[in-house]
């Protein structure tokens, strides 16, 4: 499952992770509000969908006058314009197909100085079964070029889950990026709250692009796209509450469903391993259809079965305790 650019940079935020402030638009007349709120004097004006690439996008519609889901603007006035101009459009990426999405949201956020681009993104590597880190200083651009032309620019390493992270990792992407000083100190900070948000949050993916630095020399998250497993939904109730479902295929929307209600059902199945008492007068007598799968030792619980049977058929037979024998000794 995914989510928006400004879902992503909130939930990143809350981990101490450093982004720009911003506010989220769903009708044209509230953009000139939304902006005024900021600080400026630059603004970035950004459709939200679910795809990359939208700053080179362009739109389907002619009349919508400019191209690119991502603008600048230096006022309030002409961030209303650029959000008039987006919203209800539809918006085309390499990653969207030719088909394109359409625009419901906008993000509005400050503008920032940016003195260099980098790319970041932790991903969990299927054949390791490990999180890996990814990282080039060609930012800004797609990673799939960038792997294509230049792919010594790429390096990637992976975090062994029995040692966990440590500060190594973050120097280990500080130098690889070519950060110095207190860039370095500032990058630890930022590898851990990432790898932190990644693991506690069941993601799958998360990428930076770009990460920046900043003319003051600090670090940013400009750019943020999060992925999410969906085998692990279940578990976080406050990420299911981000799911825009317009983003999403309607047949893998159904399948998910369809997943989901089997999930539900085997839930409800009765667990093995929750013990049954029997009646009043039949202590340490247990069924043992539902003896727990790991305890006790094979000849113990052959021993249950016997006893189980054992009282069983003297309960059939009028006995209290044993079979035939029982019940013709009562009568006597």
């Amino acid at each position: 499952m995914n989510i928006h650019e400004y879902q992503a940079k909130a939930l990143l935020r809350s981990y101490g992770c450093p982004v720009s402030d911003g506010r989220v638009v769903l009708r044209a007349e509230d953009a000139k509000t939304a902006a005024g709120g900021l600080d400026g004097p630059l603004w970035v004006v950004k459709a939200q969908i679910h795809a990359g690439g939208r700053g080179k996008g362009s739109f389907k519609e002619p009349e919508a006058g400019l191209k690119g889901g991502v603008r600048l603007a230096r006022s309030v006035e002409e961030a209303e314009v650029l959000t008039k101009q987006m919203l209800g459009r539809t918006l085309v990426t390499h990653q969207t197909g030719p088909a394109g999405k359409q625009v419901n949201r906008i993000y509005i956020e400050d503008g920032s100085d940016i003195a260099r681009e980098l790319y970041l993104a932790l991903l969990v590597d299927r054949g390791s079964s490990r999180v890996s880190f990814v990282v080039s200083t060609e930012g800004g651009m797609d990673i799939e070029e960038v792997a294509a032309k230049t792919p010594e620019k790429i390096i990637s390493f992976s975090v062994d889950p029995a040692s966990g992270l440590s500060d190594f990792h973050g120097r280990r992407v500080a130098f690889a990026l070519g950060l110095e000083g207190a860039q370095v100190k500032q990058c630890v900070a930022l590898v851990k709250n990432l790898y932190r948000a990644f693991i506690e949050k069941d993601m799958e993916m998360l990428e930076i692009n770009p990460l920046i630095v900043m003319t003051d020399g600090n670090l940013k998250v400009l750019d943020a796209k999060v992925g999410f497993d969906n085998n692990a939904l279940y578990r976080q109730p406050d990420i299911m509450a981000l799911r825009d479902e317009t983003e999403e295929d309607p047949k893998e929307l159904a399948a998910n469903g369809h997943h989901q209600a089997l999930r539900r059902r085997t839930r409800q199945l009765p667990r093995r391993g929750r013990w049954r008492q029997q009646g009043k007068g039949h202590r340490g007598v247990q069924d043992h259809h539902f003896r727990p799968e790991r305890e006790g030792h094979p000849r113990q619980h052959l021993r249950r079965h016997h006893a189980l049977r054992h009282h069983r058929r003297g309960r059939d037979f009028g006995g209290e305790r044993g079979g035939p024998q029982g019940a013709a000794g009562g009568a006597a």
